[in-house]
């Protein structure tokens, strides 16, 4: 598993920090993910009722909606495809490997969004924005870093409980 981006690490720029804290989440999350009984991917062992799976796919809709959809203002199909009746939703036929893949695939796109871009950019205009002024790319990952953040202390309750790997 990667390491935790400790702040007295070097970084070149402020986008190698970002990259080295999202790589840490996503890598950090899927780790969790796996670890959890095969049972426990598709059950809810909380209250609120999402499943790791969905937790999953969210994280990944997370990342394309904010910097290709939102940032890039690409048609992206779907956007709110980890959504059904106001909830998220995995399919059937959606695996821990399909989603797991996606995510790293989904990763991918936005290393190649932040090393492409100065953080600075204001991004494109559209839907994402519901008519408000786009954000610069800065913005949109410290909303991202901390979307990761508060669901991997989710992921983390839900693995301790369910018998798989812990975090701090």
């Amino acid at each position: 598993m990667a390491s935790f981006p400790e702040p007295t690490a070097p970084a070149t720029d402020r986008a190698e920090v970002f990259l080295r804290y999202l790589d840490f989440f996503r890598a950090t999350l899927l780790e969790r993910v796996a670890s959890l009984p095969a049972g426990a991917l598709g059950h809810s062992a909380l209250p609120s009722g999402w499943t790791p799976l969905e937790l999953l796919k969210h994280l990944r809709y997370v990342e394309l909606r904010w910097l290709e959809w939102g940032f890039l203002g690409r048609d992206v199909g779907e956007p709110w495809g980890d959504r059904r009746d106001d909830r998220w939703h995995v399919a059937p036929g959606e695996t821990l490997d399909t989603l797991s893949e996606q995510l790293r695939r989904q990763g991918e796109i936005t290393r190649a969004v932040i090393t492409g871009n100065d953080l600075a950019t204001v991004g494109a205009h559209g839907p994402r924005w519901d008519g408000a002024d786009p954000p610069p790319l800065e913005r949109v990952l410290f909303h991202l870093v901390q979307e990761y953040a508060r669901h991997v202390g989710h992921i983390d309750i839900v693995a301790e409980l369910a018998g798989g790997s812990r975090g701090e």
